[in-house]
């Protein structure tokens, strides 16, 4: 005999029927088993009913919304997405910044991301945006969050999000990309080959497996030249090494061209490899206008 089942319990003489009632107002089911002492009650909890349309554990409502830019800078270049992601949300739990949640019985905070860049590349333009149960000045929430990131991840801006949305106001990177050991002359031959050509496609490794994308049609623009690095000089000569510099605009695709698939497009039309991994640094993200120049996502008007 199964322990909580009134109907075969109330069939036998001698054992009272399992009743239903209310401790601490918390509805629950009381069963004398066969056997037990009158005295041992096995209590099982019942689930309390949710209404039509009501969520079976609420949480507080989001009642603003703040998007934030943030910098991967440094070693912390070579964290993942989703690293990137548990640190914010950890940093969000120790700054006391009064994040919404999901409902349910699992919450999650509500944070949205948008065009994380790839593993091993740098950035200056990283976007999320968080839920608050409670409005706050987007100032003050910037500096919650920026004391208590590690050193590489630097919150750069935060404004209160307005329409449209944030997926809405972005749709290309502008990304700088340092070649060391390439003269400038190579660089900008190969590039004015890639940008003559009306499609070039490379193959892609993926976890599903070979996949082909049209780098050319993704590439915007792209120039050679720009400011070096510190104690590099774009030319050789006996006071440094060669560093040439990549400046692309590629548009949103999917799959997303990624600057080493730049520099394999680059590869396949002039046979430029250079000696050691290249040093990406997406700049920008936000919508093309018809200069070809990105608008801030953060807001109209912005710079």
């Amino acid at each position: 005999m199964t322990l909580g089942d009134p109907k075969r319990h109330s069939a036998v003489p001698g054992v009272p029927e399992c009743r239903v009632g209310v401790t601490l107002g918390v509805p629950e089911r009381r069963c004398m088993a066969l056997g037990v002492p009158e005295h041992q009650v096995v209590t099982l909890p019942t689930m309390a009913r949710v209404r039509p349309g009501e969520a079976a554990n609420p949480a507080p409502p989001t009642v603003q919304r703040i998007r934030v830019r943030f910098a991967k800078r440094g070693r912390l270049r070579f964290l993942s997405h989703r690293d990137v992601a548990r640190s914010v949300e950890r940093a969000v739990r120790r700054s006391g910044v009064p994040v919404s949640h999901s409902h349910g019985f699992s919450p999650h905070p509500r944070i949205s991301w948008i065009g994380a860049a790839p593993t091993g590349t740098a950035s200056e333009a990283e976007y999320f945006e968080i839920g608050l149960t409670r409005e706050m000045d987007p100032t003050l929430v910037r500096t919650a969050l920026d004391e208590v990131l590690p050193d590489g991840l630097d919150i750069l801006d935060a404004v209160v999000a307005t329409p449209p949305a944030l997926a809405d106001r972005v749709d290309a990177s502008l990304w700088r990309i340092e070649l060391d050991g390439v003269a400038e002359g190579d660089l900008r031959a190969a590039v004015d080959a890639l940008m003559a050509k009306d499609s070039l496609v490379v193959d892609r490794i993926m976890p599903s497996g070979k996949r082909q994308i049209d780098v050319r049609a993704a590439v915007a623009w792209a120039e050679v030249g720009g400011d070096a690095p510190a104690g590099v000089t774009p030319q050789a000569d006996a006071a440094g090494r060669v560093c040439a510099i990549l400046t692309a605009v590629v548009r949103q695709t999917t799959p997303a061209v990624r600057p080493d698939d730049v520099l394999g497009a680059l590869d396949v039309v002039a046979g430029l490899r250079p000696p050691v991994p290249a040093k990406a640094t997406r700049m920008a993200q936000g919508l093309l206008d018809d200069r070809d120049r990105l608008a801030d996502p953060l807001g109209p008007g912005r710079v």
